[in-house]
């Protein structure tokens, strides 16, 4: 009876721990639900009741919003709603496939440098931080400004500076769970590496790195964002949020809402999947929150 005792009292702190976990909260969902409006909006843009978002109207130059435009026009009198619908395809498409191209190079890089260590690992590690030596935006201008702007050029681009940062959290990921006891049993059966990285290693590696995927979503918004504010982004006339912004700073006296407006949606996209990311990677380690 006392050993059962004992063992519920330890069952019942930890059961109450639980009780009190929080939950994701209303501003997990308010962002999960920006960013749902701002995919599903990029996707169906071709099908919405949109203004070709190339059209000029000369005469109706930084129009104020109105019922005809109901976010105004730009400098040349394009329609700001439709191109600001039409850019999300391109801010979102570099900003979710060039982390997702340096998560998967860099996720194989970190676990087998983590697991066989040795040689290996030094030649990554140092690969990495060459990489890291270089200025990560300089290195982005210098490389799109000698190969051109394209949206293929910028994930590519943008998806190698991501490599380093994947490399090392997958490689300290994988040192940390090489020494398991899980991993050291399959060991034990006979298993080989590969069936060890796959079953093993790999599902738990991938857990933390999703969360910190959509932090590096962010961020890669902002450097298309910036890329192509300075011209090295996606050619004209295609929008994107950054180059809405470059083209609305000569308005910023008589039409601010030509510049606002993109970055507007940009920072609530960003601080949206910021937000999203800090909450996963809370629910997965409370203790490492900064919520």
């Amino acid at each position: 009876m006392a050993t059962l005792d004992a063992a519920l009292d330890r069952e019942v702190p930890v059961a109450a721990a639980e009780r009190r976990r929080p939950g994701l909260g209303a501003l997990f969902w308010l962002a999960v639900a920006w960013i749902a409006i701002v995919l599903l909006l990029a996707l169906a843009a071709d099908l919405l009741p949109l203004a070709s978002p190339f059209k000029l109207t000369l005469d109706a130059r930084r129009a104020s919003p109105s019922a005809q435009h109901l976010f105004g026009t730009d400098a040349l009198g394009r329609d700001i709603l439709s191109r600001l619908i039409h850019g999300a395809r391109i801010s979102l498409a570099v900003g979710f496939t060039a982390p997702l191209l340096g998560t998967v190079v860099g996720t194989v890089l970190g676990v087998l440098a983590g697991y066989f260590r040795g040689r290996f690992e030094t030649l990554a590690i140092a690969a990495t931080d060459v990489l890291l030596a270089f200025p990560p935006l300089v290195l982005a201008l210098a490389i799109i400004a000698y190969l051109g702007a394209s949206v293929v050029n910028l994930i590519i681009v943008l998806g190698i500076l991501t490599i380093p940062a994947v490399t090392r959290v997958a490689r300290a990921t994988t040192l940390s769970l090489r020494e398991r006891e899980f991993v050291i049993a399959a060991r034990a059966l006979g298993a080989s590496h590969a069936r060890i990285l796959r079953r093993e290693i790999l599902p738990n590696v991938l857990v933390p790195l999703g969360a910190f995927f959509l932090l590096l979503a962010a961020v890669t918004i902002i450097a298309e964002g910036i890329l192509s504010y300075l011209g090295l982004g996606v050619p004209p006339p295609a929008p994107s949020w950054g180059s809405m912004i470059a083209e609305g700073r000569d308005s910023l006296a008589v039409a601010p809402h030509v510049a606002f407006i993109p970055a507007a949606a940009m920072f609530l996209t960003v601080i949206s999947i910021n937000l999203i990311g800090d909450t996963l990677r809370a629910s997965i380690d409370p203790r490492r929150s900064a919520l």
